[in-house]
């Protein structure tokens, strides 16, 4: 590459409309362009642990993410380096064997929840988008996803929500969106605001 790449954060809440966001910018840029980092890959690995207690554990809270292992890596790929990415179950909660090799592109897309979370995180980010939405549509989408992608039952998805997603929103998440360079409201859907965006990362860019 012949410039440094364009590294840019999509944070929100769950269920906020961040993978819409995510998709707009892809189809922007082009597939080949884009290289996206989610930070729900690197859960920290605790197969120490039986599945029930693995179940248990808090996974909204910054510590049970391996941060420092992104920002690594999100270093690396600004530099031009491909890295090998952690393959998480999220159906087991377990990291599996395997990783993904993932090279560096024209821009770098960095995903999730508590991203702005991390200073060092944060300070490797040229533009900070934080998508907002409702709280009942959060919830209503990540149980629609939960159950029908991650292998969760209703039930499992509603006591994870108050006990620990809720909260965590709360502690964590929302204060973060004071980072952001620019916030969506009404998640994905807001063909004006998610316009402008991509305008402007458009120029970054090619730059």
């Amino acid at each position: 590459m012949a410039a440094d790449p364009v590294s840019i954060g999509v944070a929100g809440g769950s269920g906020s409309g961040k993978t819409t966001v995510v998709r707009r910018i892809v189809e922007s840029l082009g597939n080949d362009q884009v290289t996206v980092l989610e930070h729900d890959r690197y859960y920290r690995d605790r197969g120490d642990l039986r599945l029930e207690e693995r179940a248990a554990l808090n996974y909204d809270h910054p510590d049970s993410l391996e941060t420092d292992l992104m920002v690594r890596h999100l270093r690396a790929l600004r530099r031009g380096s491909a890295v090998d990415v952690p393959v998480y179950d999220f159906a087991r909660y377990a990291r599996t064997a395997a990783t993904e090799r993932v090279s560096a592109r024209r821009a770098i897309i960095v995903e999730g929840i508590l991203i702005y979370t991390d200073a060092d995180l944060r300070s490797l980010l040229d533009v900070k988008v934080f998508v907002d939405a409702d709280d009942d549509i959060r919830f209503i989408r990540r149980l629609q996803r939960d159950v029908a992608e991650r292998g969760r039952t209703m039930a499992s998805v509603i006591d994870q929500y108050l006990s620990t997603v809720k909260p965590m929103h709360l502690d964590f998440v929302e204060p973060s969106k004071r980072y952001a360079d620019i916030i969506v409201p009404q998640g994905g859907h807001n063909t004006v605001a998610i316009g402008m965006l991509l305008t402007l990362i458009r120029s970054l860019a090619q730059a």
